[in-house]
């Protein structure tokens, strides 16, 4: 009679230990949309490529222009996804991770133009800009003011600029380094402008997001995997920045590799105090002049 019980406790503990391990281990699968440059290649290196693994994700990653991936998170298409951090006040079905981000450090956005211009010429031209959603729209906004703009592919401004097309451009992504060789020349920047007037705050530019019916628990698993994969690149530069030249757009690997190093910072890793600062200042600057709906920022929990 003993070993009888004995036996049914065995086999129901067994069951309960097999199912509890089961739903431990429950593998969930989520779309990933990066962008195709440097930087947030050299973020995910180690995530798409297995050198981090995890016990909670199976990744399906998805390659798109930034502003392709702000309009497409008005729309929720995608379970994770890089946004400029403008974007966060027209996409109410996600929450800000703390991992990813991309912020300059007394840098960022630049203006450029083919000859030295005012403040007040800069205001009165049509400006090339990389899309409504951007932040370096946005932080140019809170600059100068509105602005007459038009929008196309960052990659393509400093030629529109070279040619006459526009006469003036807002550059982002590694063009900010490689604008001479462009054959436009900087006059102004929103980078120095911003570390200015935050105090010495971190420039907000990019992060990454993910869609918040997946709920709080794995919204933190996914930071921590984030985080990981993060961390690994830049103990591994070599290897990751090998990876990463594969968005090199013709860059060289001496820029590409000052590029990625300004971006994925320590910033980057944890967002921490000073970056959560930075977009919520952003933000409010935004609301008071009307740059944004009323909205209610949705950020991930410590890390």
């Amino acid at each position: 009679m003993i070993d009888c019980v004995y036996h049914f406790i065995y086999y129901i503990c067994r069951k309960l230990w097999l199912l509890l391990r089961e739903i431990r281990f429950k593998i969930v699968d989520i779309s990933v949309g990066h962008t195709p440059d440097s930087d947030d290649a050299f973020m995910f290196y180690a995530m798409f490529t297995d050198k981090v693994k995890s016990d909670d994700f199976s990744v399906t990653h998805v390659i798109e222009d930034i502003e392709n991936l702000n309009k497409k998170a008005k729309n929720p298409e995608l379970d994770v996804t890089a946004v400029s951090v403008h974007a966060c006040a027209h996409i109410p079905n996600y929450v800000m991770l703390r991992s990813g981000g991309s912020f300059g450090i007394n840098y960022g956005p630049i203006v450029t133009a083919t000859k030295p211009m005012t403040i007040d010429e800069i205001k009165k031209s049509k400006i090339a800009i990389p899309g409504e959603m951007t932040s370096a729209y946005l932080l140019l906004q809170l600059m100068i003011g509105k602005f007459d703009y038009v929008e196309m592919n960052f990659s393509d401004i400093p030629e529109a600029v070279r040619s006459g097309k526009v006469d003036v451009g807002l550059v982002i992504h590694e063009t900010q380094l490689s604008f001479e060789q462009e054959g436009v020349q900087k006059i102004l920047d929103v980078g120095e402008w911003w570390h200015k007037e935050s105090g010495g705050l971190p420039v907000p530019l990019g992060v990454n997001v993910m869609s918040e019916k997946l709920g709080e628990e794995l919204i933190h698993k996914f930071d921590l995997y984030l985080q990981e994969s993060i961390k690994f690149a830049r103990n591994n530069i070599k290897d990751a920045l090998d990876y990463a030249m594969k968005y090199s757009r013709g860059k060289s690997r001496e820029l590409i590799e000052k590029f990625v190093l300004m971006y994925v910072n320590e910033v980057t890793v944890d967002m921490g105090e000073a970056g959560e600062k930075a977009v919520r200042l952003m933000f409010d600057m935004a609301k008071q002049k009307g740059l944004v709906p009323d909205f209610e920022l949705k950020i991930s929990k410590p890390l």
